[in-house]
């Protein structure tokens, strides 16, 4: 499975970054927006690449709410986990009318947050552990991928760009996007080591009478169709 990147939506800097700190040791990867204006601004120009969200309640800008809305409507799969001074009922009721999947009330144990996202995440994954594409199927699982039961062998990182390819089939997957995700680094100007992926994967299919299923857009990126 593809490295998990979480967004992080807290605007109190010692929490931030001690949260950062403890998941990144987890190894996660974990992007933080310290206003809800930037939350919002960031989940919407990444929401394919956030495997989770942990949103804060009460933020300049935005509030948390109306981020959980927006992301919500446009990814409902994404899990959102609120961790908030909030703290009736009535508060965590509002929360999960908004599209939250989990509500934590401050202060709260790093220990049971991580343990929660676990859950989730695997919940996530073993919702779909096999990917489809004619005759190709990759199987998150057990890491494999084969062609009419023929085993292909990739790469770890040819493996993960498949996978990201499959999972947006259909979409316009954007270099930049491809890079952040499979590599974890954020640039804009050289990314031509995806074509070196690209490539070999495609030769790697083609040596098992695979047909070329990825599109290059010249420019933009790849697209599976």
């Amino acid at each position: 499975m593809t490295n998990m990147r979480l967004l992080l939506v807290e605007d109190e800097s010692g929490i931030s970054g001690f949260l950062k700190e403890g998941l990144e040791e987890e190894s996660f990867a974990v992007d933080v927006a310290y206003d809800g204006k930037q939350g919002l601004q960031m989940a919407m120009d990444n929401i394919e690449n956030y495997d989770l969200i942990l949103l804060d309640w009460m933020l300049p800008g935005v509030s948390g709410i109306d981020i959980c809305k927006s992301i919500h409507k446009e990814n409902k799969d994404v899990p959102i986990i609120f961790i908030t001074a909030k703290d009736t009922s009535d508060d965590a009721v509002h929360a999960f009318e908004s599209g939250a999947t989990d509500f934590m009330r401050k202060p709260f144990s790093f220990e049971e947050l991580l343990a929660r996202i676990r859950v989730l995440l695997r919940t996530k994954s073993t919702q779909q552990d096999s990917l489809v594409y004619e005759e190709i199927v990759l199987n998150t699982d057990a890491h494999t991928v084969t062609k009419k039961g023929n085993p292909i062998e990739l790469t770890q990182k040819e493996f993960a760009l498949l996978e990201y390819l499959l999972r947006n089939e259909g979409k316009v997957c954007r270099r930049t996007r491809i890079i952040e995700k499979i590599w974890d680094v954020h640039f804009d100007k050289d990314t031509s080591v995806i074509d070196v992926y690209i490539n070999s994967l495609r030769k790697k299919l083609g040596a098992l009478g695979a047909k070329s299923f990825i599109k290059t857009l010249r420019g933009v990126g790849y697209k599976v169709e």
